[in-house]
């Protein structure tokens, strides 16, 4: 029994590992990214349509630690007030690109 209960652990742990944001919806995530307009800013930075910001090889974010801080920055920027559910819901959209665990 303490060896099943033992690995029901580990596998939790596993899976919360893989997903950063545990809290997030990758949905939700992105009706915020568009309501606030991000990739405005990002466009103005790079061309296009803004999503080369993710994957340029000097790219800021390498942990999910990094990207909340990250989206607080950027939030500043554009004068937005993201709660910490916002932070979940974002950063599970935004780890579409980072692939981050």
């Amino acid at each position: 029994m303490k060896s099943i209960i033992g690995l029901m652990m580990l596998c939790a742990t596993t899976v919360t590992l893989a997903n950063p944001f545990p809290d997030g919806n990758a949905q939700t995530g992105q009706k915020l990214f568009e309501q606030y307009k991000c990739n405005r800013c990002h466009a103005a930075m790079l061309g296009g349509d803004g999503s080369a910001i993710f994957t340029r090889a000097d790219r800021k974010v390498h942990n999910a630690t990094e990207l909340v801080e990250q989206m607080e920055a950027c939030s500043g920027n554009i004068g937005a007030n993201l709660t910490p559910q916002d932070k979940q819901h974002l950063g599970a959209y935004l780890n579409r690109y980072y692939n981050l665990k």
